[in-house]
This record gives structure tokens, C-alpha cells and sequence, in this order.
């Protein structure tokens, strides 16, 4: 087909279609064209080389310095260069080959790859501390280095390596150890008393003294227990210092911190109350406050300080019952005296048969310990105008007194009726029939403790039983 190469074709047809035109001609050229101008030049494909396996020295004969080739041809032991020769290269004891290993002739007249062999060197030594090695022939293979150390240091490992072939020295690298621990002096034990109010005792000291029979390099110095300046707690405490110089000896010394806490004599609470105590309760500085149960008052030294004697301050005070005023001018003074000290329960009854109040006050005749316990104070409102009576245990009220807690509390006198007021005046629960004092205390527990009060009951649980 025209315009179409062959695979084997040596010719490529190159053709140049000018259209006609007038071209500028020189005078004397001898050229006259024809009307039209189509010209054809044919260009020759330089011809691949012919492959002859039968020449011997196709490509340059391998020489590997330091080294072998080992050459297979396919024509026989004669030609060892002809193409398609395959050599296998490898080095001398001591070289390492870095290239290609095995190369072959091609049609090109050069081998398939290059290589080299290098001379095969293992890493310098480094130098050891206090000690020194020497060789016998530097780094090349089979050089021996021989170590030895400073006097006054034990070797301690491979006395001698050698360069293998693999380019690595044998054994490990050895150490030149001193034999001898480091010298350590600790500071004398020393007892400290705690700080008022507190049960801690600041304490300081010097660091040991160190010295190296050695070299003179002490590396680390380690600390087992608190730093200088720190707050020790009661007791004895050991203080360890260790040691150690370059070659890794150590020693240790160690001394005692003693802390002590002047104490006073443990204080009881007041029957009827409790105490309060700041730090421990019984060390030198501490302040113990003495508080009552609700429906006692404290008589005597509020509060007591241990003091460095180990002696308490003052002397204990007591807890009686709380004296009530009756002869006040109105329902609110009566009141104001149970601010945040005691409980009321209001019991309103038309007359003193009423069959509910007979049947209340008798339970609440045979729980005294619990209402004590629950700071609960009661007051009875019994009867009508002019035979109305109104007591706080044996104390009676006043007619004007007891109209006035009527109003506040909305108790009728025509039926039973009763309400429980907490500690801040403020009416919890009414009831208009009689209830068992342990309902009462459930709902006390329940709503209306404080968090000190909590702390009282877990302690007097089983007091009433």
C-alpha cells in the first residue's frame, strides 16, 4: 500500500508536494522548469549491525582489581567475551564486591552492568574512660586492638577484638571500673516538736558530704524520703542518702528526723452536748468549743486552747436545761427563745377528757429521751376561755399569751389539733389526729436535721434504747 513501511524495509520514502508557483531564476543558471514543479528524494535507514556469536571478542575482557570473574560463553572456553557470555564476579579475602554480580555481553558491545570491589574496613574503636587500646593493624580485617586501663581501674569485658569479615568487631566494648565506693557522710539525726495547731514540724538539714577515692567525679547523688524544708509528720522518719561515682560504685548513710506533737489530755464532751475541736482535737494550739443540746444552755468557758504545758485553758463548762421565760408580753418573745435551739410541738385540745389529747400526751409521757433527743419542746393549749390553760411543762402561760399562739399557729380550741414548728419558727407539719412519737421523730430525721445534728444522732442512736 503506498505511504506504508515493511518490518524489514531499508528505505523511508520522503516526498515533498510544492504547489505551482512562479520561482525567481537566476540569469545563466542553464535551468529552465517545466510548467509544474514535483519533485521525490528516497533517504536510506542506517542498517542494524549483524550478530555474530562466532566473534570471539565481542565485548572488552573483564579485569576486576582485587577480584574474579568467572565467565560462561555459549561457543565454549575460547570465547570468553563473545556475545551472550555470562560472568559471575566476586572478590578477593578482605574486598567486598559493590556493583552487579553477575553481568553479560550484549548486542550493544558492552557488558549489562559494572562492579568494584572495595577494601573491606571495620569502624574506628572509640576510646574508653580511664583506659586505652592498640592494634595491629588499624581497622583493616583480622587487626587485633588490644585494651588496658588506668591504674587504679579493673577492666571488666573483652580484653582484646578482632576486624571480621563481616565488617564488624568481635566481642563488646569493655569498661574500666573503679573498685572502690565513694566516701558519704550524712548529717546528725535531729528532733523537731510540731508547730502550734498543727502536726507537722518543718525541718531542715545540709546536704551529706561526698568525696571519690578515685577520679574525684561523683555522678549522682539520689535522695529516699522528703526534701530539706519539708513538713514532717509525727513520728520517725529515715532520711537515705546513696552515692555514686563515674564507675557506677555506690554508698549510702542514712539519719533520723523525729517529729513530736505536744498533746493535752483528751476532753469529753459535756453531758447534754458536744465539742468542736480544731486540728486534732487534743494538740498544742488546738481550741475545743463546747456546744449544748437543744434545750440546754452552756454555763461556763465557751472554749479551751491546749496549751505548750500540754494543759488545757479554763476549766469545762456545763450544760443545764433551758430556763424558759413565761412572763413576756406576747407570743413572740415566748418564741424567740427557742431561735434556732429547740423544736415546738402545739397541742390544742378543747378541754382535758378530750379523748385524742388524752391518748396523745400519753405516748409522748413515755418518749421523754427521744423529744430530748430531738430537741422538741412541747406545749400543751387546753380548754376554752375563761378555763383555757396553757403550760411548758409545769410553767403556765397567760391568757393573752395563749390567744396570741393560737393566732400565729391558726389552732382552734373547738378540736384536737397540733403542729410541729422547726428550729426557725416555720410551721412542718400539722396533724388532727394523734400520731406515735416515732412518726414525729421519722419526719424530724427525715426533713429537718441539720448536718451537726446528723453527726449527734449517728452517735446517740441506740441512747434511748
Amino acid at each position: 500500500m503506498a505511504g506504508q513501511l515493511t518490518q524489514r524495509g531499508a528505505l523511508s520514502l520522503l516526498l515533498f508536494l510544492t504547489p505551482a508557483v512562479t520561482p525567481t531564476w537566476y540569469t545563466g543558471s542553464g535551468y529552465y522548469p517545466d510548467e509544474s514543479y514535483n519533485e521525490v528524494y528516497a533517504e536510506e535507514v542506517p542498517r542494524a549491525p549483524a550478530l555474530d556469536y562466532r566473534v570471539p571478542r565481542w565485548c572488552y575482557t573483564l579485569n576486576i582489581q582485587d577480584g574474579e570473574a568467572t565467565c560462561y560463553s555459549p561457543r565454549g572456553g575460547n570465547y570468553h567475551s563473545s556475545l551472550g557470555t555470562r560472568c559471575e564476579l566476586s572478590c578477593d579475602r578482605g574486598f567486598r564486591l559493590i556493583g552487579r554480580r553477575s553481568v553479560q555481553c550484549l548486542p550493544s558491545r558492552r557488558w549489562s552492568g559494572t562492579a568494584y570491589c572495595r577494601q573491606m574496613r571495620c569502624h574506628a574503636l572509640p576510646f574508653i574512660t580511664s583506659g586505652t587500646y592498640t592494634c595491629t593493624n588499624g581497622v583493616l580485617l583480622d587487626s587485633r586492638c588490644d585494651y588496658s586501663c588506668a591504674s587504679g581501674y579493673h577492666l571488666e569485658g573483652d580484653r582484646s577484638r578482632i576486624c571480621m569479615e563481616d565488617g564488624r568487631w568481635s566481642g563488646g566494648e569493655p569498661v574500666c571500673v573503679d573498685l572502690d565506693p565513694p566516701k558519704i557522710r550524712c548529717p546528725h539525726s535531729r528532733e523537731k516538736m510540731a508547730e502550734p495547731e498543727k502536726l507537722t514540724a518543718r525541718v531542715y538539714w545540709d546536704p551529706p558530704l561526698v568525696k571519690d577515692s578515685a577520679d574525684g567525679t561523683i555522678t549522682r547523688v539520689t535522695l529516699r524520703g522528703p526534701e530539706p524544708g519539708s513538713h514532717f509528720p509525727e513520728g520517725e522518719h529515715v532520711i537515705r542518702y546513696t552515692a555514686y561515682d563515674r564507675a557506677y560504685n555506690r554508698a549510702s548513710c542514712k539519719f533520723i528526723v523525729k517529729v513530736q506533737v505536744r498533746r493535752c489530755p483528751t476532753l469529753k464532751p459535756p453531758q447534754h452536748g458536744y465539742l468542736t475541736c480544731t486540728s486534732a482535737g487534743d494538740n498544742y494550739g488546738a481550741t475545743c468549743e463546747y456546744h449544748c443540746d437543744g434545750g440546754y444552755e452552756r454555763q461556763g468557758t465557751p472554749s479551751r486552747v491546749c496549751q505548750s504545758s500540754r494543759q488545757w485553758s479554763g476549766s469545762p463548762p456545763i450544760c443545764a436545761p433551758m430556763k424558759i421565760n413565761v412572763n413576756v408580753n406576747s407570743a413572740a418573745g415566748l418564741l424567740d427563745q427557742f431561735y434556732e435551739k429547740q423544736r415546738l410541738l402545739i397541742i390544742s385540745a378543747p378541754d382535758p377528757s378530750n379523748r385524742y389529747y388524752k391518748m396523745q400526751i400519753s405516748m409522748l409521757q413515755q418518749s421523754t429521751c427521744g423529744l430530748d433527743q430531738h430537741h422538741v419542746t412541747i406545749i400543751e393549749l387546753v380548754g376554752r376561755p375563761p378555763q383555757e390553760v396553757g403550760r411548758i411543762r409545769e410553767q403556765q402561760l397567760s391568757a393573752n399569751i395563749i390567744e396570741e399562739l393560737r393566732q400565729f399557729q391558726r389552732l382552734t380550741p373547738s378540736y384536737f389539733n397540733m403542729v410541729l414548728i422547726d428550729k426557725q419558727g416555720i410551721d412542718r407539719e400539722r396533724y388532727m389526729e394523734p400520731v406515735t412519737p416515732e412518726e414525729i421523730f421519722t419526719f424530724i430525721d427525715d426533713y429537718l436535721l441539720s448536718n451537726q445534728e446528723l453527726i449527734q444522732r449517728r452517735e446517740q442512736r441506740d441512747m434511748c434504747e
